[in-house]
This record gives C-alpha cells, structure tokens and sequence, in this order.
C-alpha cells in the first residue's frame, strides 16, 4: 500500500466513526509496526478531540508522532516528529483541534478528515515512506 493508498484508508476509517483522528492515522501503519491494529486503536483512544477532549494538539498529529517513534526505533524521533509538526501547521493552518476547527466563512480551517489525510502524508513525505 503506497502512502496516498494509506491516506485514503485513514480517512474512510475516521469517517466510519469507529476509528478517532489518531486511531485512524496509526492503524494504516499497522502492517509496518510491531503492533497490532487492534493494539494501535486501544494505545490511541485517549488522543481524540485534541488530546483527551482538551481541544489541544490535534490527535491525527499525536498519531503521526507515535508512528514516527515506532518506525524511527526512538532514533532521532524528536527532530522527525517536529518536521512533521510544522509541515502539518503549514499545511493546514494550526497543529491545535480547537484552532483547526475553528469555523470561519462557515468552515473549519481543516477538518478532521483532511488532518488525518495530511498526517498520513506527511508522516509520509518525513520518512520517505
């Protein structure tokens, strides 16, 4: 599966409204971790609306920064994770859930499932994935 196929599958599982923002980016991951989909959603429950409900750093990003730990073996995951962190604010506006769903001109800044898309890619693009 090439990472756009990954983006799009994150996507139609957060849109199945079983999976949160950061289960859905880590679950595509699953084939390439030592955890299981199962495993992965369980260890990323907590990380929806912006870290636990708190609307703070968006889940799909924290999902992303897991991945990037497990894939990185820990190594150098610091400076992967905050590449990623500020592609993604460039990209969509904010790494916060309460800025990205902030409704301007009757939208939000980036909904949810183009923050999980962006995740996927981005971690994608960060690791040559």
């Amino acid at each position: 599966m090439d990472i756009n196929e990954r983006a799009d599958k994150a996507v139609e599982l957060k849109l199945s409204g079983r999976y949160n923002c950061s289960q859905a980016v880590t679950a595509v991951f699953a084939d390439m971790v030592e955890l299981s989909d199962e495993q992965l959603k369980k260890l990323t429950a907590g990380f929806c609306v912006g870290m636990g409900n708190l609307e703070a750093t968006c889940g799909a990003l924290i999902g992303a920064g897991m991945i990037a730990g497990l894939l990185t073996d820990g190594n150098g995951t610091l400076k992967v994770t905050r590449n990623i962190q500020e592609t993604f604010r460039n990209r969509c506006g904010a790494i916060r859930c309460k800025d990205l769903k902030n409704v301007t001109d009757g939208k939000p800044l980036c909904p949810c499932e183009d923050c999980v898309r962006n995740a996927v890619l981005i971690l994608g693009e960060v690791l040559g994935l």
